[in-house]
C-alpha cells in the first residue's frame, strides 16, 4: 500500500465528460436509426417469404440503400464516439491515481489494448472501469485492502453487459449465419443485426451515465481540494 497523494492534483473533466456524453449520445441516436431501418427491412423481407409479388423492388432497394446510408453514418458516429471516450477516460483515469489507495489493476496502456487484445478485451476494460469508479466515488474503497475487494457500481455493470451483448451480436452478424433458405438466412441477419444496434443505443447511453457519474464524483473532489487551499492560502 502507499499514501494516495492529495487531491489538489486533479484536473478538470467536465468539458471532457461533456464532449464525450455527447458524441455517446449521437452514437446511441445512429443506432436507433439503424434498428428502426432493420425493422423496416424485417417487415419486408417478412412480406417476400409469405407473397413475393405483393412487395415492389423498387420499395426493397430503396430500403437496402437507406440502410447503407445510415450504416455510413452509424459508423462515423461510432469512431467519433470511442476517440472522445477514450479521452476522457484518459483523464479520468489520471485523476482517479491519486485518489486510489493502491496501484490501479491495469497499467495506462491496458486502457486502449484492453478493448482489442483477444480474451482479457472481455473484462479488462470493464476492471479498469470499476478502479476509476471506486478511487473517484467518495468512500468508494470503504474497508476494502484492495480494488478486487472495492464494491462494484449496477451502473458500470449494466453498461458492460450490454456492450458485450452488442459485441457478441456484431460477431454472429459479421461471421454470417447459415440456414438453407437465402431470403431466412438475410432475414436472420438483420433480425440480429437490429437487436445488436438495440443494446448499442443501450450501452451507449449506460456508457454516457457512467462518464458523467464519474466526472461528477472527480469534480466534486477537486471542488473540496480548491475550497481547502483557499482556505490554507
Amino acid at each position: 500500500m502507499h499514501p494516495a497523494s492529495p487531491p489538489d492534483v486533479l484536473r478538470p473533466i467536465n468539458g471532457r465528460a461533456i464532449v464525450a456524453a455527447a458524441a455517446l449520445g449521437l452514437n446511441a441516436l445512429a443506432a436507433m436509426a439503424s434498428a428502426v431501418v432493420g425493422v423496416q427491412r424485417l417487415v419486408l423481407i417478412g412480406d417476400l417469404m409469405a407473397e413475393p409479388e405483393s412487395v415492389d423492388v423498387a420499395e426493397v432497394e430503396a430500403t437496402d440503400s437507406v440502410a447503407t446510408a445510415v450504416a455510413m453514418v452509424q459508423y462515423v458516429a461510432y469512431v467519433v464516439a470511442i476517440v472522445t471516450f477514450l479521452i476522457w477516460l484518459f483523464r479520468a483515469r489520471r485523476n482517479a491515481e491519486p485518489l486510489a489507495m493502491w496501484p490501479h489493476r491495469r497499467a495506462m496502456p491496458w486502457l486502449i489494448f484492453g478493448w482489442v487484445v483477444p480474451v482479457v478485451c472481455w473484462w479488462f476494460p470493464k476492471q479498469i472501469m470499476d478502479d476509476i469508479w471506486a478511487s473517484s466515488k467518495p468512500g468508494g474503497l470503504g474497508l476494502a485492502h484492495n480494488f478486487g475487494e472495492a464494491q462494484r457500481s449496477g451502473l458500470v455493470w449494466a453498461w458492460w453487459l450490454s456492450w458485450l451483448g452488442a459485441v457478441w451480436g456484431s460477431k454472429l452478424v459479421s461471421n454470417g449465419l447459415h440456414p438453407t433458405d437465402e431470403l431466412e438466412s438475410i432475414r436472420q441477419a438483420v433480425l440480429v443485426g437490429t437487436v445488436t444496434d438495440a443494446l448499442l443505443v443501450v450501452a451507449a447511453v449506460l456508457a454516457a451515465m457512467v462518464v458523467l457519474q464519474i466526472s461528477r464524483f472527480q469534480e466534486a473532489r477537486r471542488s473540496v481540494a480548491v475550497q481547502q487551499a483557499v482556505i490554507a492560502g
